[in-house]
């Protein structure tokens, strides 16, 4: 099975004073975001950034992996919660994302602690987010459109 899946991003203005938005291509979500959303802690903003947005995805890829690795096992997991803290911080003249940390919890019956933590460390090299974030190949192709003459 190969599958394409979307979002698409849309920004007005520069980066401080702009505002943009992102969009699933499923439309699932559609939601707002803007430097401020990226680079504050205020709470009170109902706006997303990209650093959450693959903490989602993250969590979301982790959390349904474990339960497939759980059940490949032997294992019929009742509950798993994860979340996952991506960081951003500033490195040299620009940001850097240098960790990720997942913190997960799963109600499973019958399974040792021992056994629970290899199935847990070993979906964490195997979830396709997890892989992506260790380093992929992005392709590029850009093109310029032109709103209004200059």
């Amino acid at each position: 099975m190969n599958f394409t899946r979307r979002a698409n991003a849309d920004w007005n203005g520069g980066i401080m004073d702009g505002k943009g938005t992102v969009k699933l291509g499923s439309g699932a979500f559609e939601g707002a975001y803007s430097f401020k959303s990226r680079f504050s802690e205020d709470e009170e903003q109902k706006a997303t950034n990209p650093e959450e947005l693959i903490a989602a995805a993250h969590a979301g890829c982790y959390t349904m992996a474990l339960s497939g690795n759980l059940g490949k096992a032997g294992y019929a997991p009742k509950n798993i919660h994860t979340t996952a803290n991506v960081k951003i911080e500033k490195q040299g003249d620009g940001f850097v994302i240098p960790n990720i940390d997942l913190q997960t919890t799963a109600d499973v019956d019958g399974i040792s602690d021992d056994e629970f933590q290899k199935i847990a460390e070993e979906t964490k090299k195997t979830c396709p987010v997890s892989q992506v974030l260790s380093g992929a190949e992005i392709s590029l192709k850009a093109e310029l459109t032109k709103a209004s003459a200059a």
